[in-house]
């Protein structure tokens, strides 16, 4: 799956020299994170309008259009993750009202999908990560804060400044027992 500045995304097969599928044409909001489903039958693209769209990965026509496509932020999403079977989403991204990160019910209508916001990192979130042992979602923001959610209690846990600018990059290993940040410095 790759995503492009120019909005486009495309779908490649390791053994074929063409695209399989485009899903998105070039001419929207850049990309700024796609990931499939641990399933490997859905992918979702963020882009830097604020929108997060969801695909069925085995299409049949060239051109498909997502099965869903809202807005979740309401200046740029930055991150997501597909949380457990996938009808749960978690988002980060830069919202007017500091609403930064986020958690949405995909088999409900858009209206009706914000579960919960959390009101977190003043300049917005840049990255997320999901840890489904603990049912936590780790954040990293634009001034270097990591902030860690408890999504069944629907709290924020801990905060703490660990980085001096951007937080780009968080890793967790996989028994959970330690994450890793990256920083723009």
């Amino acid at each position: 799956l790759t995503g492009a500045q120019d909005g486009s995304v495309r779908m490649f097969e390791w053994t074929r020299p063409q695209q399989l599928v485009c899903f998105q044409q070039a001419g929207n909001a850049r990309v700024t994170r796609m990931y499939f489903n641990a399933q490997g039958n859905k992918c979702g693209v963020a882009d830097g309008e604020g929108f997060l769209s969801i695909w069925q990965v085995n299409q049949t026509t060239s051109n498909p259009k997502p099965y869903l496509s809202w807005q979740c932020h309401s200046k740029t999403t930055s991150d997501f993750a597909f949380i457990t079977s996938s009808s749960l989403v978690a988002t980060s991204g830069q919202s007017n009202d500091n609403r930064n990160v986020c958690l949405w019910d995909t088999l409900v209508s858009s209206g009706n999908s914000l579960i919960h916001a959390f009101t977190c990192h003043d300049h917005g979130a840049t990255v997320l990560q999901y840890a489904p042992k603990h049912q936590l979602l780790i954040s990293g923001g634009r001034k270097g804060c990591i902030c860690i959610f408890d999504i069944r209690q629907r709290q924020i846990l801990f905060t703490f400044q660990a980085h001096e600018s951007a937080v780009k990059a968080l890793a967790l290993d996989p028994s959970e027992d330690y994450f890793v940040t990256g920083s723009a410095e």
